[in-house]
């Protein structure tokens, strides 16, 4: 779809909430960018998903297994000797480092005050600015990312509106144009 994949990687809160880790891991499928993450960052994931409830052990561990088999290129490895270099908030230089080390040109997170400092060739977005520029380069691309995913959904299903509503709790802007561009089409 695009020549040079832009990379990203994406922080352990991006990948906590069902319905946003869906959206994201669909429109990197679709080759709108090339995701990265760290060991670290999916143990960080499975840890909240089970400490919170959301999922039971064996539920995380699996899912952990179907993103690293989905995307086999996605884990940063040998990034640890950076980690005490990054600028960041200590508890997420981890982050930076494996930005780093991936030649990532964006870390996707909830928390942009961890990720106040930088390194010079690494920006930070929250996810709602994320996808909402990935809909403003592919509007039609991105509805149909949702159309997808509402589609995919079987226990329990879930139509498109329903995948715009949980999304819209998290990233209302996003939400929000692709609801006003389905109306539109």
């Amino acid at each position: 779809m695009f020549p040079t994949p832009f990379r990203v990687v994406v922080d352990a809160n991006v990948l906590f909430p069902f319905t946003l880790r869906d959206t994201i891991l669909r429109a990197a499928a679709r080759g709108y960018f090339q995701i990265y993450w760290s060991e670290q960052i999916l143990e960080e994931a499975r840890k909240n998903l089970v400490e919170t409830g959301a999922t039971t052990e064996e539920q995380a561990e699996r899912l952990m297994a179907t993103m690293r088999r989905a995307f086999p290129e996605a884990t940063v490895r040998g990034h640890e000797d950076l980690v005490d270099a990054m600028p960041n908030d200590p508890k997420d230089r981890h982050v930076a480092a494996a930005a780093v080390k991936a030649g990532a040109q964006l870390i996707v997170t909830i928390n942009l005050k961890d990720f106040a400092s930088l390194p010079e060739s690494v920006d930070v977005q929250s996810p709602d600015d994320f996808l909402e520029s990935l809909f403003d380069l592919d509007p039609d691309g991105m509805a149909e990312v949702i159309a997808e995913q509402a589609a995919a959904l079987k226990r329990p299903e879930r139509t498109v509106d329903e995948i715009l509503t949980a999304l819209a709790k998290m990233v209302p802007d996003f939400a929000q144009a692709v609801r006003d561009h389905l109306a539109g089409s």
